[in-house]
């Protein structure tokens, strides 16, 4: 291990997908823009990279998405409209998100795969290590996995990835690891990626979740990588090639607070459950509950 290697102070989001599950209202507003109440997806996700201390974030973005980086910029004729009305609380909740990280957008250029997106950030990553936050689902800040990620990263100098345990009857259904333990409890090694393999085939119960640390290293790797699953450039197989080949592969086992917006179920249930923790949304969990009532 290395104890002098670089720490990732750089994020890529990749951004560009259709977002199918969602549609028709993800024809007109990005998927990372459907809202926690008031509160985007994609600011809970720049606000976890940014607290990690990776603040310089590259978006992967596509045509019709381009309200993702009007979000982060100034907008004056509504600042100025809110303090013209005292409206000063709301006009810094309006101004916050300004603050939070350096944005760059860059488009991907078709829908070619999560390798491919990862790989049109190249040019601004350079050599230096970068992590990898997809866009539909994010930790909560105070159980620290990415600076975890980030920290391990640069002791190894290699990937590191997360994974979360699940009942063997949903392993089908993700990317699964292969691995075995180190000296640290919440860390292992991983000796091989499988993508959705039969329950009797799965190496473990350990998910892939879509955090991702890894070396500027990659990029070269996934400009030779051959399309794969669904006819697309797949980072796993980049990351399974540069393993083969004797880069270093970790993971963080997770077991804190994570919250899922990749599919409808999932996104309300993460909803449901921030309202009912705020205490700004006065009646809201005594509805909660009622309505809970007259459920089958």
């Amino acid at each position: 291990m290395s104890a002098t290697a670089p720490r990732a102070t750089k994020a890529v989001i990749p951004a560009a997908g259709f977002a199918t599950r969602f549609l028709p209202v993800t024809k007109a507003i990005p998927k990372e823009l459907l809202p926690i109440v008031d509160k985007p997806v994609l600011q809970y996700i720049v606000e976890e990279a940014a607290a990690a201390g990776a603040a310089d974030v590259t978006l992967v973005t596509a045509p019709g998405k381009d309200a993702m980086i009007d979000y982060f910029d100034a907008r004056a004729d509504l600042d100025n409209a809110l303090k013209a009305k005292g409206k000063n609380e709301m006009l810094a909740k309006v101004k916050a998100p300004e603050t939070i990280a350096e944005m760059t957008a860059i488009r991907q250029g078709g829908a070619k795969g999560l390798g491919h997106a990862v790989g049109r950030a190249a040019s601004h990553v350079g050599d230096e290590p970068f992590a990898v936050l997809l866009g539909d689902e994010w930790c909560h800040l105070d159980d620290k996995l990415l600076p975890r990620m980030i920290d391990l990263q640069s002791e190894t100098g290699g990937i590191v990835l997360a994974l979360i345990e699940v009942p063997d009857d949903q392993v089908s259904r993700y990317g699964v690891a292969a691995v075995q333990p180190t000296d640290a409890e919440d860390i292992v090694e991983v000796t091989g990626l499988v993508e959705k393999p039969a329950v009797e085939d799965a190496p473990s119960n350990l998910i892939l979740i879509g955090r991702y640390v890894l070396p500027g290293s990659i990029f070269p790797v996934l400009e030779q990588t051959e399309p794969g699953s669904g006819g697309e450039i797949q980072l796993t197989d980049a990351m399974e090639a540069m393993r083969a080949k004797g880069t270093p592969v970790h993971a963080v086992v997770f077991r804190g607070r994570r919250y899922d917006t990749g599919e409808p179920v999932a996104y309300l249930q993460t909803l449901v459950e921030l309202a009912s923790q705020r205490d700004d949304l006065p009646g809201f969990n005594a509805w909660l509950r009622e309505f809970s009532a007259t459920l089958d």
